[in-house]
């Protein structure tokens, strides 16, 4: 391999980095933020009865919202295990979600929720469906040409050639049988003989 080839193969796989992890991490507070309380409301009652506290998360409000953001976190998995023209793809669905998800968070910053609102929880939401969508779309704009899953881990394709039964050479070293096919050879290792003798 070429120190050129070397060098953009470690290039896409820190972009496939940071793309993996800016989608799988802005999906993760994504979903954390739906979970947290977004408004709160008392009711009265008469004395001597506390109050009713009826809290609600951005999941009973937007019950979509978590649903997104999970699958926007398992997309951002499975940017690891696609490549070329399908990672592209799914970086662009990813981005889609992502916004989304952000704007679920966003709807939750100017939405008359009633009662007290914790306007931090949806701020958190909206940031992760944006960092989730920044992944997604970079994937989608340079993911074709970065490395899949354990590329540089796969063996070189075999011939029939390269498999057949090997005959010491000289100085013991093994060498490929010369004057006989290879189903020969191989055929004859069924019979139980010996494929180097004469």
């Amino acid at each position: 391999m070429s120190a050129d080839g070397g060098g953009r193969s470690g290039v896409g796989r820190r972009e496939l980095t940071y793309a993996v992890l800016l989608c799988v991490a802005g999906a993760g507070l994504a979903l954390w933020a739906a979970t947290r309380s977004w408004s709160l409301e008392l009711t009265v009652r008469p004395a001597p009865l506390p109050p009713v506290r009826d809290t609600r998360s951005g999941a009973a409000l937007l019950p979509w919202l978590p649903a997104l953001a999970l699958v926007t976190l398992a997309g951002g998995g499975a940017l690891l295990a696609t490549r070329g023209r399908v990672r592209r793809l799914l970086g662009g669905l990813l981005g889609v979600l992502g916004l989304a998800v952000a704007a679920g968070g966003g709807y939750g910053l100017v939405a008359d929720l009633g009662g007290a609102v914790s306007r931090q929880w949806p701020a958190l939401c909206l940031l992760g469906g944006l960092l989730a969508a920044v992944g997604g779309g970079w994937t989608a704009l340079r993911g074709g040409g970065w490395p899949a899953m354990g590329a540089r881990y796969e063996r070189p394709s075999r011939t029939v050639a390269d498999s057949a039964p090997t005959a010491p050479g000289p100085g013991g070293s093994a060498a490929p049988m010369a004057g006989r096919r290879t189903t020969e050879a191989w055929d004859a290792l069924d019979r139980g003989e010996d494929p180097t003798a004469g």
